[in-house]
């Protein structure tokens, strides 16, 4: 996955998780996993940064 793609993926990932707060509480499981998520591509993107 190219640095532009991980980007993508980023923003895509935090509107989800900006989305599920509206229906859900923060400390949901669905949050929690979204963060997950959106950290594991955040310390993707960093390796290339690296």
């Amino acid at each position: 996955m190219s640095k532009y793609q991980l980007l993508a993926e980023i923003e895509k990932c935090r509107k989800e998780m900006v989305a599920l707060s509206d229906t859900h509480e923060l400390t949901s499981k669905e949050i929690i996993s979204q963060s997950e998520q959106l950290d594991k591509l955040i310390n993707d993107y960093q390796q290339f940064a690296q």
